[in-house]
């Protein structure tokens, strides 16, 4: 990406209420733009944060992170192994390779690092969602053949050690 084009993406983000920009290519650079809000009771400024990597990567291929769940609301004790498992990129949920296949992985089943569990849909490229933890798949949040968000919760699973 050239200077121009990063200085024209810094004052997007700069002039909009988003605060962080992140894009991936094609051959696995990425730039995430952040904007922090900083200073005193009245005015606020803003600094931004560029940071440029190169992550290889099989294509077609990626882990989905799993984050801690920070609902409290599980009554039933087990909401310190809950894990959620969210959407690294937007696109289209699918929990099937086709419509007339069976799904990935149901509710209830086990997960292991490297299993497939859904497939996102990103400008016309059908991206494999893998885990990166072992554990029971809980509950499937995210609804087959819609829209999800970067960082939308799709699975809700039970970390096993």
């Amino acid at each position: 990406m050239r200077a121009k084009e990063i200085r024209e993406l810094v004052k997007i983000v700069e002039e909009s209420i988003i605060g962080e920009l992140e894009i991936t290519y094609w051959w696995g650079r990425k730039i995430r733009i952040s904007k922090t809000a900083t200073g005193g009771s009245s005015a606020k400024h803003s600094g931004i944060e560029i940071v440029t990597t190169s992550t290889p990567k099989a294509e077609g291929h990626i882990s989905a992170p799993a984050a801690p769940v920070v609902d409290a609301g599980d009554k039933s004790g087990r909401s310190d192994n809950l894990l959620e498992i969210k959407a690294p990129m937007v696109g289209t949920f699918y929990r099937a390779p086709s419509p007339d296949a069976d799904p990935y992985i149901r509710e209830g089943e086990n997960i292991s690092p490297g299993k497939v569990l859904c497939i996102i849909e990103a400008m016309k490229l059908m991206n494999e969602i893998e885990a990166e933890v072992n554990g029971k798949i809980v509950k499937i949040v995210a609804d087959n053949g819609q829209p999800v968000e970067y960082n939308q919760t799709l699975f809700l699973v039970e970390a096993t050690k």
